[in-house]
């Protein structure tokens, strides 16, 4: 399977001047984690994702500094130079690639242009009609869970995705069963002028859970019938507790491994 199948075609953009609000925005409405970032020309400069927005210090204390990075530009906190990869070059290499460079998307380019974008959500939606691992939920997850209460303000809440690199938050209560799940997105909402949100509790939903010995189909399917990366890995044994996330990642890195079916021989 060649990456041309599996890419979305054409670029969400936005120009070099536009604002971390009007940027939110457009990852909102599109639904997607990364916009690149075009000249005034339309050439692309870069890619600011949600976890750009994330690292942004707009949490700060003082109202100078807020208002400081809400004025701050697309270009100003985008990552540049864009990393691309061939329309021709095999899936596989794409997760590859992503796994080794820490990476949630590609730049997909037709002879030097870019045409389009693979994402690791891409690779996943494959599984639904692609092989896959006959490994479980259990055997991949992520052990790591990043926790906080529903009364946790929100500025705590952004910093602990910021400090621990993490694209949500499973929000537990006081014995520790899930409540909700708090995301990237859900955050990056507050950059709209007349958002407002005090807790965790404010902007979480409902968590999405799936048992240690679900297949990865199963998983994957859930995913994207819900349109989510990640589900909250559940052992009723127990109580109900958490045990691990396992996310659109998880399913990507077991792609990559040397051995899978999509690696080929």
């Amino acid at each position: 399977m060649l990456v041309r199948d599996l890419m979305h075609q054409g670029l969400i953009t936005c120009s070099s001047d536009a604002t971390l609000g009007e940027a939110a925005a457009l990852l909102v409405e599109n639904r997607v984690h990364g916009v690149i970032v075009t000249n005034r020309e339309g050439a692309p400069l870069g890619v600011l994702s949600d976890t750009d927005l994330l690292a942004a210090e707009w949490v700060a204390s003082d109202v100078e500094s807020l208002r400081a990075v809400r004025a701050m530009t697309a270009a100003e906190l985008m990552s540049s130079p864009l990393v691309t990869i061939p329309a021709e070059a095999e899936a596989s290499e794409a997760a590859v690639r992503m796994r080794r460079e820490h990476l949630s998307r590609l730049v997909v380019t037709d002879r030097g242009a870019p045409v389009g974008v693979i994402s690791v959500s891409d690779l996943v939606a494959s599984l639904a009609s692609g092989p896959i691992e006959p490994r479980t939920v259990g055997e991949v997850m992520s052990r790591g869970i990043v926790t906080c209460l529903p009364d946790t303000p929100v500025a705590a809440a952004a910093r602990a995705m910021t400090a621990r690199r993490s694209r949500s938050l499973v929000v537990v209560d006081r014995i520790g069963r899930p409540v909700g799940v708090l995301t990237g997105y859900d955050v990056i909402g507050l950059y709209e002028p007349e958002a407002h949100a005090e807790t965790a509790a404010d902007l979480m939903h409902p968590p999405l859970t799936i048992h240690p010995g679900a297949s990865l189909r199963e998983a994957a399917d859930r995913m994207i019938k819900h349109e989510v990366h990640r589900l909250v890995v559940i052992d009723e044994s127990k109580t109900g507790m958490p045990v691990g996330i396992v996310s659109t990642s998880d399913i990507v890195l077991e792609m990559a491994q040397p051995g899978s079916s999509w690696r080929g021989q």
